[in-house]
């Protein structure tokens, strides 16, 4: 399972934050998601331990904590969620056609 961690300082880093976690057992992986354009800290993070024990003493301790001047919201994290795609379709198609003269009823076109 993971551990979301949010409303962290933008300036945490992975090192920090698997010190802090680290009190409450071992770390496997931490995982702090950057925004595409800007290669920046979004503010949060997923934290993955060895023992599920160890993610709940984690979390029980550490949400509504405040570090580095923030107060963590530390939850279990929920699996990611599929988000619409545009377009759809196998291979990544853009959809149907339409549109043209005849709105797209080819059956009539008189061309």
């Amino acid at each position: 399972m993971s551990i979301y961690v949010g409303n962290l300082a933008y300036n945490a880093t992975e090192g920090d934050i698997t010190e802090v976690f680290s009190e409450y057992g071992a770390v496997s992986r931490v995982t702090v998601p950057t925004d595409r354009e800007t290669g920046r800290p979004r503010g949060f993070a997923f934290v993955e331990m060895e023992k599920e024990a160890d993610e709940d003493a984690a979390i029980e301790a550490l949400d509504g904590a405040e570090w580095m001047g923030r107060e963590l919201r530390v939850n279990k994290a929920r699996p990611k969620e599929k988000r619409a795609g545009g377009g759809g379709g196998p291979r990544g198609s853009f959809g149907g056609g339409g549109g043209g003269r005849d709105g797209g009823n080819r059956e009539f076109s008189r061309w």
